[in-house]
């Protein structure tokens, strides 16, 4: 497979062939995907919600500025993040040496630096922090999906206050952040055909 290829093949696709159901070992793949992304410390202040209901889905389309993607993908992914603080931390560590028995005495020098540092944010900046995983993740899931032929559409157009109110998240202590619906484009798509418009690497990348 090349890469470059499929990152070619992908685009933010604005209609889904609402008909198309991605497989649940492809679902599978995106949650695992998900799971290994790469976050600042390890910490993973991030969930992802995946839809498949589609009268929830239906719903959802008056709080994410009407867009109809929401509604016609196989499933639509919400991105969430959650608070750090001591607890959340501690919980880190206790699983660090769980799965790699690290001595504390390697783990608390470390452990007692972050609770420090966090203690000192405040919970804009925590938020800040977190939201930006989210981003990170979000990046992952779509070269993943280009990869698997999944077509997805990143987004940042909706109300998170009204997904966090209609899907109960802040009981579950999550913020939705952002969107991706995810299946396969509608054969109609105009969009699907538009050549990429990039810089030419040269002016978009250094090297020295």
């Amino acid at each position: 497979m090349d890469i470059i290829e499929r990152l070619q093949w992908r685009y933010a696709t604005k209609k889904f062939d609402d008909k198309a159901i991605i497989a649940s070992d492809k679902i599978e793949i995106i949650k695992e995907a998900f799971n290994l992304t790469a976050t600042s410390y390890g910490m993973q202040p991030i969930s992802l919600l995946i839809i498949k209901d589609k009268t929830l889905q239906q719903e959802l389309v008056k709080h994410s500025k009407n867009q109809e993607q929401v509604s016609q993908a196989s499933h639509l992914l919400v991105f969430c993040i959650s608070n750090i603080n001591r607890s959340t931390i501690t919980d880190y560590f206790d699983r660090v040496k769980l799965i790699r028995d690290t001595p504390d005495e390697i783990l608390n020098p470390f452990k007692e630096y972050l609770i420090d540092n966090f203690s000192q944010k405040n919970p804009e900046e925590i938020k800040d922090y977190c939201i930006k995983q989210a981003y990170l993740a979000l990046g992952n899931l779509l070269t993943v999906c280009a990869i698997e032929g999944i077509d997805a559409c990143p987004m940042e157009g909706f109300e998170p206050s009204a997904y966090d109110e209609f899907l109960s998240l802040k009981e579950k202590g999550l913020e939705s952040v952002l969107l991706m619906p995810i299946g396969y484009r509608a054969k109609d798509d105009m969009f699907a055909n538009f050549k990429k418009v990039r810089k030419e690497i040269s002016n978009s990348v250094i090297e020295m």
